[in-house]
């Protein structure tokens, strides 16, 4: 089947431009001013319409972390809702983090993973295999048989190995099969049972905090461990002033480093917290205002290289705790994009350019896929966005199993209309 996306504002060589695509056996098989189908065409093959006038065309966002929690906690979220929820957010690929039960540490979870993605998925899945197994930070886990089952990455997020050695060892042995060490920078001793940022709301609020200096001293280490080893490391989920300056150094210095930072460490500050609402409780927990604005300079500047969901789905009787014994966790895919358009973009403290550079573009290439951009030739991953529409967030409206977001009863501005991955449509607004 053909596609034609008509009289769309295409996000075509870095800038918007009126255009139409044409999409054939999922691929971009031209964009131009003004495309009309040949009848040789239409009498060969069903084609699809979609009038996209005063709608934004772009390429489809690229998540390189998120929780889809299958297997083991299904009720929470799993391959068919999540994928389902992300396709709602504008996401054609998306990356799961291995802290499932099991543990996604040796081929056979990789490959059920991939299986299930593949049977029902509604956006592409990779694989990030754990790096150590069990993500117990003991001993290496099966990196190289995952690899040869299509991981793109290792990482024990939601854990971070504490033995230096052991990290050592791991970044050896990743870089041998040309693989990316994804890191959850945090040590564990100066964490602690830490709740919030440990600032002056931990203070107000009578809340155990968590420095800031438990995120650097990791990031630290393994700068150091990755020049050591000449392994590709990546930082996921940055959240301070320091850790920004630490990556922009070591760049600087020519360390194989890349790194990523979340909406919701872009968007809020520790006085969210002051509500007690545990939807805004994550790890790393969202820092003072000096942190934020660090971490939006970062992205601008280059230093941070993308966005990420860290999508964690959590369900309500979770999250519905006391502050101390609700689990870190934000559900991101549906109210990604349009958070961040409406805080910072609508603002004017960020441009609609960078923010697709940073969602579709750079994660495309971070992960070496034929997409991220709209090319003749490309995979066609694209989303179908109304920048002038608008976007209720309500628990009855979600689509991911859980609703453990700051956003419930909210408005957001701009609305995706359609989500298409691999030229097929995997969602469309009602």
């Amino acid at each position: 089947m053909q596609l034609l996306i008509k009289k769309g504002n295409v996000f075509f060589d870095k800038t918007f431009q009126k255009k139409d695509i044409l999409i054939e056996d999922g691929i971009i098989k031209a964009i131009e001013n003004d495309i009309n189908p040949s009848p040789t065409s239409l009498s060969e093959c069903e084609i699809k319409i979609i009038d996209a006038e005063n709608l934004s065309v772009i390429p489809g966002f690229v998540d390189l972390h998120c929780h889809l929690r299958e297997p083991g906690f299904t009720y929470k979220e799993d391959i068919y809702t999540g994928t389902r929820a992300a396709a709602k957010g504008g996401f054609t690929t998306v990356c799961a983090m291995p802290n499932t039960d099991p543990v996604i540490d040796n081929i056979a979870s990789v490959e059920f993973v991939q299986r299930k993605a593949k049977d029902i998925g509604l956006c592409k899945v990779k694989v990030i295999g754990a790096s150590s197994k069990k993500i117990e930070g003991k001993e290496i886990a099966e990196i190289a048989i995952m690899k040869e089952g299509g991981i793109i990455a290792v990482s024990d997020d939601g854990s971070c190995v504490q033995n230096s050695k052991l990290q050592q060892n791991i970044m050896k042995y990743a870089r041998n099969f040309d693989m990316p060490v994804i890191v959850h920078a945090e040590d564990y001793n100066l964490a602690g049972k830490g709740q919030v940022h440990g600032g002056k709301i931990a203070t107000k609020l009578g809340l155990t905090g968590i420095p800031s200096v438990a995120e650097e001293i990791i990031i630290v280490r393994d700068l150091m461990l990755a020049e050591l080893t000449r392994c590709q490391l990546h930082i996921t989920h940055l959240s301070t002033e320091k850790s920004v300056k630490l990556i922009k150094e070591a760049k600087e210095n020519g360390t194989n480093v890349t790194c990523d930072v979340t909406p919701h460490h872009l968007i809020f500050n520790e006085d969210s917290l002051l509500s007690f609402d545990t939807n805004y409780k994550c790890k790393p927990p969202i820092r003072s205002e000096k942190d934020r604005e660090a971490l939006l300079n970062g992205l601008i500047n280059g230093t941070i290289d993308l966005i990420v969901t860290d999508h964690a789905p959590h369900s309500d009787h979770e999250k519905e705790k006391e502050f101390d014994y609700a689990p870190f966790g934000i559900n991101g895919f549906e109210t990604a994009f349009s958070s961040l358009y409406t805080e910072l973009v609508q603002k004017g403290h960020l441009s609609l350019e960078l923010l697709i550079e940073k969602m579709s573009t750079s994660p495309a290439k971070w992960l070496k896929m034929n997409t991220g951009e709209l090319k003749k030739g490309y995979i066609a991953d694209i989303v179908v966005i109304d920048l002038n529409g608008e976007t209720e967030i309500t628990k009855e409206k979600m689509l991911s199993k859980s609703k453990n977001t700051p956003y419930i009863n909210k408005t957001l501005k701009s609305k995706i209309l359609y989500t298409i991955c691999d030229g097929k449509i995997t969602y469309q607004a009602e």
